[in-house]
């Protein structure tokens, strides 16, 4: 029963029926199992402790999102970078992908999208770039996030999740997981520099860009890095990180009411609140708990079984095939219900050798991280990321996507993985 709803329940997002939003299937499906009883309230309540934390940071961002947006604060922070690609292109793409990375490891990769992604569109169009040309640096921004969230345990949601349910201290998973994601880094510069390398053009005119000033509340931009400051602050307590979020989008939507002052507002809230992407929301924690149902009726015990013969293969066969697998479920249902079915077979599995097993968590961590990417529902990050292409005016199908990022993110994986096998063993020794 349940198989039969996981797949009506995919064909329809895939389908994406326009009157019918992506949110309200994936709910149908969680209806689904509510009512076959493959789950109950007290699991909506177990599963609320794991998502509803990463659920009010995302809405946060959101607001945060959608309010620096009308007060022009993307516009003021890409006229400061405009001028530092220095008129050439290649040098400009790598620019942007590099601090894509260094906005992320704060900021998380939630952050990255919502934030550095409009300040990337911004700054090209300002550049009077073609949309072609605009949705490569785009795209090569958004996917350089994603990889530079593996690096702390708070840059992604799905990091937290590994911590929690399996201990692993700051330290160990700096010392882990960070020379792993520098060789990640490194490689994703490599592989985007070569699929996309035609597209960039090797210079540009940087007298063309127009004089106007597009700033709308200063105020708000004014504000703006305080408010982004107090989100990053929240992140480094992960355990309370969706009240500081909360708080920074009260500040924000404070700033932008003028309820202090006489003066009227600038920014239209009532019409920006409904602006908010909530379907992507809706679809998050409906998935998640279509694929816990799976997970509880036999996933998790199907899968105990694959970690076990995977887990006799050695080290680097281990770290591959899990690693892979991740990448499958992750890129079919979404990454945060994977990494939570996945862990848990992991408990129930018996491996012998602890090098292998660590190494296993760990590629788990980087097939639901990167291999999520490879499909527009394998990720928060990437439904957040087309949102904002559509609000932006770039059209980008799910095919055209899935075609670039399946080449871009297998061998990504394959070298993330064997780097960590690697890695991992002299480590430990």
């Amino acid at each position: 029963m349940v198989t039969v709803i996981f797949i009506l329940t995919l064909t329809g997002i895939i389908w994406r029926s326009r009157r019918l939003g992506i949110g309200w299937i994936a709910l149908g499906g969680t209806l689904g199992v509510l009512i076959a009883g493959i789950i109950n309230l007290e699991d909506i309540g177990e599963a609320w402790e794991t998502i509803g934390n990463p659920m009010l940071i995302l809405v946060s961002l959101i607001l945060i999102y959608l309010i620096f947006n009308e007060a022009g604060f993307f516009f003021q922070v890409a006229r400061l970078i405009i001028g530092w690609g220095d008129g050439f292109g290649r040098w400009l793409l790598l620019i942007l992908v590099l601090l894509a990375a260094v906005v992320t490891a704060p900021l998380t990769n939630y952050g990255s999208i919502l934030i550095w992604t409009p300040i990337v569109i911004e700054t090209l169009r300002l550049l009077g770039f073609q949309p072609k040309t605009t949705l490569v640096y785009v795209l090569a921004t958004g996917f350089m996030a994603d990889v530079a969230s593996l690096i702390f345990p708070f840059s992604n949601v799905v990091n937290g999740i590994t911590i929690d349910y399996f201990g692993i201290s700051f330290i160990r998973y700096v010392l882990v997981m960070m020379p792993v994601d520098f060789t990640m880094l490194l490689t994703s510069i490599g592989i985007l520099w070569f699929y996309f390398d035609r597209y960039i053009p090797i210079n540009y005119d940087q007298r063309k860009i127009p004089l106007v000033n597009l700033v709308r509340d200063p105020l708000i931009c004014r504000w703006s890095f305080a408010i982004l400051g107090w989100v990053v602050i929240g992140n480094l307590f992960r355990e309370i990180s969706g009240l500081f979020a909360i708080l920074a989008a009260l500040m924000t939507i404070f700033l932008a009411g003028r309820w202090f002052s006489p003066d009227k507002s600038i920014i239209p809230l009532n019409k920006l609140l409904r602006r908010v992407p909530w379907q992507i929301v809706i679809f998050s924690i409906g998935m998640y708990f279509v694929a816990i149902a799976l997970g509880k009726t036999y996933l998790i015990s199907l899968l105990s079984q694959i970690f076990t013969q995977l887990s006799g293969w050695g080290i680097t066969l281990a770290s591959m095939g899990t690693g892979f697998l991740a990448m499958l479920l992750s890129g079919l249902s979404h990454n945060l219900p994977t990494m939570v079915n996945n862990i848990l077979a992991m408990q129930n599995t018996v491996i012998a050798d602890p090098a292998i097993e660590e190494a296993m968590v760990y590629a788990n961590l980087i097939g639901c991280n990167i291999g999520a990417k490879i499909t527009p529902i394998g990720s928060l990050s990437t439904l957040l990321w087309f949102d904002i292409l559509q609000r932006q005016g770039l059209s980008f199908s799910w095919s055209q996507y899935f075609r670039i990022h399946i080449v871009l993110i297998v061998p990504l994986l394959f070298i993330g993985l064997l780097f960590l096998a690697i890695w991992l063993p002299w480590l430990i020794a």
